[in-house]
């Protein structure tokens, strides 16, 4: 069975052979992984990926225009992206990974004077072809839709919370503008042989939703439901990666069309418990702890909840095993070992 067709059974709540899996690991984990192995090639992430056997593999348009899509260095470190938000890139994950905004686009609850960025045009999608051809073993997502997470980085995060409350028909204006940005970035990306197509809008706190559920489905759910049916209306399977606790609104994203949940978070959620109440309609990906069982648990320890989620949750399918973020640079090395032997030793 092929990577791509376990993962495809696994959406649709079928038993691959084995549970799929994926993993992204900080640059400087690689770095530690491959003085470990004694493989200098590891600390290239498309080699790791390669030799640690991941399912998934993503590819997104070309020429900056996207969230995240830095363009220009304005200072050392802060770079400016295609909606005028300017990040400060010596985050979380090492220099040069983006990290947090440092400007406010937006500083009223008013879009004049903005001009929306155009979408990366069809010659950015130009290298689709030649990636899904090279990958056709593996399951190809494309990348990625935001919403909440655009208008937040223009507008301040307690500014837009405030304005759901006190400027509704601003939040409406600010949130279609971003909608029919990705809409037409979506139809651009469908038109290839992808398999799925990844949604990155991290709407949850660690006790639950930042808005609530109530502001949620008035001002997100409508528009990301516009997102979801253009994506599955082109055959294609949605991927949703949402950080934090949602689980008051997985019903929602199940009747608007989500395939895949990820990161699964285990320290906000019992993952067991969801993937019994919910794993018949929806597949989830994640499901391992970064901020708990791989940073502070042994290596058995590691091994032995690899194996009980592998046995347990992606029993019948529905299950993409992967730590439940990027795996930051300070987990032991040890802890990342036992990862892998328990996923190659199935």
């Amino acid at each position: 069975m092929t990577k791509r067709e376990r993962v495809i059974r696994a959406i649709r709540h079928q038993q691959p052979d084995k549970v799929p899996w994926n993993m992204d690991l900080a640059r400087p984990l690689l770095e530690k992984l491959a003085g470990y192995y004694g493989e200098p090639r590891l600390t290239d992430p498309t080699f790791f990926e390669q030799w640690v056997g991941n399912h998934l593999r993503t590819v997104g348009p070309e020429g900056g225009k996207l969230f995240h899509g830095l363009e220009t260095e304005v200072q050392p470190g802060l770079w400016r992206d295609g909606w005028g938000v300017i990040w400060d890139c010596r985050g979380l994950y090492g220099e040069g990974e983006w990290g947090r905004p440092v400007n406010i686009v937006l500083p009223e609850p008013s879009l004049k004077g903005y001009t929306f960025p155009e979408p990366p045009g069809p010659e950015a999608f130009a290298h689709f072809p030649r990636f899904i051809a090279d990958h056709r073993d593996y399951f190809v997502v494309a990348e990625e839709g935001h919403l909440f997470e655009v208008a937040w980085a223009l507008r301040g995060m307690e500014n837009l919370l405030t304005d759901m409350l006190l400027h509704p028909d601003f939040v409406d204006e600010l949130l279609d503008g971003i909608t029919e940005h990705y809409l037409v970035l979506i139809e651009r990306a469908v038109q290839y042989d992808v398999d799925g197509f990844t949604f990155g809008d991290d709407w949850g706190s660690e006790k639950g939703l930042i808005m609530g559920p109530r502001l949620w489905r008035r001002f997100i759910k409508p528009r990301m439901a516009r997102m979801f049916e253009r994506v599955r209306a082109a055959g294609k399977f949605v991927f949703l990666h949402t950080d934090g606790d949602v689980t008051e609104i997985l019903e929602d994203l199940i009747e608007i069309g989500l395939d895949v949940y990820n990161p699964f978070q285990p320290d906000v959620m019992d993952v067991y418990e969801i993937k019994r109440r919910y794993g018949d309609r929806l597949c989830f990906y994640g499901g391992i702890s970064i901020q708990q069982l791989l940073p502070f648990g042994s290596p058995q320890q590691v091994k032995a909840e690899v194996q009980r989620m592998i046995r347990q949750v992606g029993a019948g399918g529905g299950y993409i095993l992967a730590p439940s973020h990027t795996v930051l640079a300070d987990t032991p090395v040890e802890n990342i070992a036992a990862l892998i032997e328990a996923l190659q030793e199935q």
